[in-house]
């Protein structure tokens, strides 16, 4: 068993032992941190083995919504030094930069009243679920290529995203990725896929701000109560599972006798600065823009669909995060500031108030942090925490977390069950399977009001809104 020893309220660690390198640290309260034991610690071993990974900063860390992973746990960070560092496929994710942006409608709840089944039906109808089901835009090969290395500027330049929608864009939208570090099978993938859903856990939902608990911020971000918002979690679609794949096992290849000596194999990583894994960033970030694009070209689909059912014509970007990526940020270290490969997976950035990475239109409140819950619980803005630079790399929790299994949730839920459970609390769930449905059953998801708290005790995301949901588009 991993020992684990709280430290502070809310602050767990594992003690730095063996070929640990760093202590390995958790965020969480006594409820989370019981249902991360009861996986059988096996959240805990993960976090531990990303303590011995060359060049690791400070602490591994796992965030309150943590569980496990492939390699790192979900809601992980591992912060590099760019020198001696490595890049880590399994502290990124298969689906590279999934993400969530927020929508605000110009609408308010009355607006909309008695209308949420009709506008998740054509939501539905709108915008492709599922795998493989084609994208709201037609690609061709020289289209996704010119996604992979301009991301949201593509989509500018082709009359698909508008200049307010870059500035309010993590990076703008765009990272220095090179479409020719991606295997062709993968870019294959790409083709007809931009703007669609996917599966899992992948979802658009309608919402209502039901509460406001930093009028200020709020104000800056635009939404207030009884607002109207739009939220969609998606990523890179099979591009970027099928070019993370790709190199695992390349990885695997070239470093076969690092792997035969490491705790799990998951967590294979190759030196900064060898060619495998210079080509796997240009790659990854190559990945990242086409899951911005993908993003983008859903939310001229929500466009589409508000301006023909409720003539809203002024449907705007209030922000858009990744939460799978890994990304050179500087940080202080022992007092020094320096750069460092920030891993996150299942983590969302969280710069605070002032920070120079943060649009100018919300610098002054700190950055927007979107935490989904699950089809049937709330969701929260969060704004990034005065703390969160100096207690997690600048990041916060991406989501609930899962408490369930989707082997277990199917065996525990039928579809026809939930929907109607649904249905008479006012939400309307649109899927493409009753597997989709069992699968994210609210029941299969950690507390989001808990995770949350925590993060706003650790003032590392500080609370601004709550929204809940009205009608929500599944894979």
């Amino acid at each position: 068993m991993v020992e684990l020893s709280a430290v502070a309220e809310n602050v767990y660690e594992v003690e730095r032992t063996g070929s640990m390198r760093v202590p390995a640290r958790v965020y969480g309260s006594e409820a989370l941190i019981e249902e991360m034991l009861e996986e059988g610690d096996l959240t805990l071993t993960q976090v531990r083995n990303v303590a011995t990974l060359p060049g690791i900063q400070r602490f591994a860390l796992v965030l309150p919504d943590g569980h496990q992973g492939y390699g790192f746990p979900i809601g992980g960070v591992a912060a590099v030094d760019t020198d001696d560092g490595v890049i880590s496929p399994g502290g990124i994710g298969f689906d590279i930069n999934c993400g969530v942006r927020l929508l605000r409608t110009g609408l308010s709840y009355k607006d909309v009243a008695g209308e949420t089944s009709i506008l998740a039906d054509r939501l539905y109808q709108t915008i492709p679920t599922g795998l493989g089901k084609g994208g709201y835009l037609r690609t061709d090969i020289s289209d996704v290529r010119g996604i992979l290395e301009f991301g949201m500027e593509w989509m500018l330049n082709n009359g698909h995203a508008t200049i307010a929608d870059l500035d309010h864009c993590e990076e703008n939208g765009r990272l220095p990725g090179n479409p020719n570090a991606v295997p062709t099978e993968a870019l294959k993938r790409g083709v007809n896929q931009v703007g669609s859903l996917g599966s899992g856990n992948h979802f658009l939902e309608v919402q209502r701000v039901t509460d406001v608990y930093d009028p200020e911020t709020a104000a800056a971000f635009g939404i207030d109560t009884d607002d109207i918002v739009v939220m969609i979690h998606s990523g890179s679609r099979g591009l970027g599972h099928q070019t993370c794949s790709h190199f695992i096992r390349a990885f695997e290849r070239e470093y076969a006798d690092l792997v035969e000596s490491l705790p799990d194999r998951q967590l294979v990583y190759a030196p900064l600065g060898d060619h495998l894994a210079e080509k796997y960033r240009d790659a990854m970030n190559a990945a990242a823009n086409f899951a911005w694009a993908n993003r983008q070209a859903m939310t001229q689909a929500v466009r589409e669909v508000f301006d023909a059912l409720f003539d809203a014509s002024d449907v705007e970007l209030v922000y858009d995060v990744c939460h799978n990526i890994a990304k050179e940020e500087r940080h202080t270290v022992d007092g020094r500031e320096k750069p460092l490969l920030v891993h996150r997976k299942g983590a969302t950035r969280a710069f605070p108030a002032g920070h120079p990475e943060i649009p100018d239109a919300y610098r002054d409140v700190g950055q927007p942090v979107f935490i989904p819950g699950s089809m049937g619980s709330h969701s929260y803005v969060l704004a990034g925490g005065e703390n969160s630079l100096a207690l997690s790399f600048g990041s916060t929790a991406h989501g609930a977390g899962r408490l369930k299994s989707r082997t277990q949730a199917k065996s525990e839920y039928t579809a026809g069950e939930l929907q109607k459970a649904l249905r008479a609390r006012g939400i309307f769930v649109r899927a493409r399977s009753g597997g989709t449905l069992t699968e994210e059953a609210p029941g299969a998801y950690k507390d989001i009001d808990e995770v949350v708290r925590v993060s706003d005790a650790l003032g590392i995301g500080t609370k601004v809104a709550r929204t809940t949901p009205l009608a929500n588009i599944k894979g």
